[in-house]
């Protein structure tokens, strides 16, 4: 039987990866009455990587895979916008979409196999040593952010989030399942010392 739920999607020109922060200023009355719900009914919206079309009158083209986002702070930014900050939780493929009467993205979505805890390969231990070393210079967006350097999956989408990779491969990473492909994938971009 396949596992499917309808959800708000929200297309950014970002690649979210489960466990990966994502701050957001809303100022669209469709997104604001969408984080009002999510927060009322403590459920996620669905963030999918924006490719083409347009987000006013047509339908925005996005990625089949996304990921979703749960809500785990908000804040009045300076200049009067409402601040959140997200979780990603996990990943989804789009069945089906359709925009509401509001303009807001909707999805019936297929919930994707959540990656199985596998260790970090001796081959590939350098790429955990990097992250150890960057993510505490980055500031308080990995500040709350549980590490788990010794998961290949949880390092691989660290590496994918502050690499400047080009949008689509970060995409095409998003949507491998094996987090030893993906590990394989960047080694060469990260050179051992």
């Amino acid at each position: 039987m396949v596992n499917t739920s309808d959800i708000a999607l929200f297309p950014l020109n970002t690649v979210l990866f489960p466990q990966g922060p994502l701050p957001l200023r809303i100022f669209e009355t469709r997104y604001t009455d969408m984080v009002k719900r999510c927060m009322r009914e403590e459920s996620c919206f669905g963030v999918v990587l924006v490719s083409g079309g347009g987000d006013t009158g047509e339908a925005a083209v996005v990625a089949q895979i996304g990921t979703t986002a749960r809500i785990v702070d908000f804040h009045l930014l300076e200049d009067g916008l409402l601040g959140i900050t997200c979780l990603g939780q996990r990943r989804f493929k789009v069945l089906s979409r359709w925009r509401q009467v509001d303009g807001l993205n909707m999805a019936n979505i297929e919930w994707l196999a959540q990656s199985p805890l596998i260790a970090v390969p001796g081959e590939y231990w350098h790429l955990a040593d990097v992250l150890r070393r960057v993510l505490p210079e980055l500031g308080s967006i990995y500040a709350d952010i549980k590490t788990h350097f010794d998961d290949a999956d949880w390092v691989g989408a660290r590496l994918l989030e502050i690499m400047p990779l080009s949008l689509g491969e970060k995409q095409q990473c998003l949507e491998m399942d094996d987090p030893i492909e993906r590990l394989a994938h960047l080694a060469p971009f990260i050179r051992r010392e």
